[in-house]
């Protein structure tokens, strides 16, 4: 008998009966308002039969006698470490720099836009990563940034005729000082109270989008948004210069390609800095950091801020992409698609979130086909996922002195 494996059947038996509960009015109800079971009960049985065969494999892996199970992936691991010797970092670097730059030449429209999709949300994870991830902050609201982003250049490509680059660091200021605004009466709060009234402030800064019609055009939108564009050199009428409009799809992967390099090099610097240090240290334990020396609330609005300029970044190429905004775009399902990707990857994990980014984007397309069990499947997924990685896809290495290195 594995050690716990009573408990774990005993869940998975739960689950399976809930499963049963949700999907019968689910998939059962019809048109004319009759209730059947026949569906519902050969979907229960797919879904179960793939979820007690992976929980099969994690207890064969588990036991001490599963040789015939921990043989083949013992060999695979030592092929992936192996692969990981020969290929090192740098490598592996330019490799994916190389895909990167070459994906618009060796794919379709449609592959391009899932990518633009992609590279959006990694650069929204990444910026709640510095709030969730490194200094332990949950924040619910995380999208009234990105909102604020957006709006910022909608209004000053309409108004003032601003260019994309020109605008980007106003928004991002833009975005920064609503973080503040923000934070500011907000993160003395912990825990629970913290997400409650982030998800609060998230709603007003939509509601307020919604409803201010003299500058927002409320739920109607922004609509003639100018794309992102650049100065180039023309010889029509001799040698000059013209503002050449970039609307074309791989044109703007380039651009979201740039803004997401910049986002990981920045997140990236600062999780190794001494800030990022200091963010740590209030994640782990806010009172031990606090009689350490650490100005608590000052970091953490430091966080809230910085977090808040990725988004405000995100928010106008998204306007700049689309060249229309409404309040509909940003609401609660957008923060919880973003935390989700965080929470998936590995908070704190540069290369976890951009993984979970890809996986919450890319997995509902693939699953498109199969329109009607289309996020049934998606939700399984996310769930075994959660079940068997609750650190996320790829968690992030804690770095800690050597006395616990000795310990370990």
């Amino acid at each position: 008998m594995i050690p716990g494996s009573k408990h774990i059947w005993k869940k998975y038996a739960i689950a399976m009966i809930w499963l049963l509960v949700l999907l019968w009015p689910l998939l059962g109800i019809h048109a004319d308002g009759t209730l059947t079971f026949s569906e519902t009960w050969s979907v229960w049985i797919w879904i179960a039969g793939v979820l007690l065969g992976l929980l099969m494999l994690v207890l064969a892996h588990r036991s001490s006698t599963s040789r015939m199970v921990r043989a083949p992936v013992a060999i695979a691991m030592e092929k992936i470490n192996r692969l990981g010797k020969v290929m090192p970092g740098k490598v592996w670097m330019v490799l994916i720099i190389s895909v990167s730059l070459l994906f618009p030449f060796l794919t379709d429209r449609y592959a391009q836009d899932v990518a633009i999709n992609v590279l959006v949300y990694v650069c929204l994870g990444l910026g709640l990563n510095i709030v969730v991830g490194l200094a332990g902050m949950l924040d619910l609201g995380y999208i009234a940034f990105y909102g604020v982003g957006a709006y910022t250049y909608a209004l000053l490509s309409i108004h003032y005729q601003f260019s994309f680059w020109l605008s980007l660091p106003i928004a991002a200021c833009f975005a920064a000082i609503a973080g503040c605004i923000i934070g500011y009466p907000t993160l003395r709060m912990r825990g629970d109270y913290l997400a409650i009234v982030t998800l609060g402030f998230g709603e007003i800064v939509r509601i307020i989008l919604n409803n201010w019609m003299e500058l927002t055009n409320g739920p109607n939108g922004i609509l003639g948004i100018n794309a992102p564009g650049l100065m180039l050199p023309q010889f029509s009428n001799g040698i000059g210069f013209e503002y050449i409009y970039l609307k074309k799809l791989h044109y703007l992967y380039y651009i979201v390609l740039l803004l997401c390099v910049f986002t990981v090099i920045a997140v990236h610097r600062l999780n190794f800095s001494r800030i990022g240090r200091a963010w740590e240290a209030i994640r782990e334990d806010e009172t031990v950091a606090e009689l350490m020396g650490v100005n608590i609330f000052r970091l953490k609005l430091l966080a809230y801020a910085m977090g808040a300029v990725f988004g405000g970044l995100a928010g106008a190429f998204f306007a700049a992409r689309m060249r229309f905004v409404s309040p509909e775009s940003f609401t609660f399902i957008e923060s919880a698609m973003v935390l989700a990707m965080v929470v998936l990857g590995g908070m704190g994990s540069i290369p976890g979130i951009i993984l979970g980014a890809m996986a919450l984007i890319v997995l509902p397309e693939l699953f498109r086909e199969v329109e009607l069990y289309r996020m049934l499947a998606f939700g399984a997924a996310m769930t075994v996922m959660m079940l068997f990685r609750p650190k996320g896809l790829i968690p992030a290495k804690r770095v800690g002195t050597r006395s616990e290195e000795r310990e370990g």
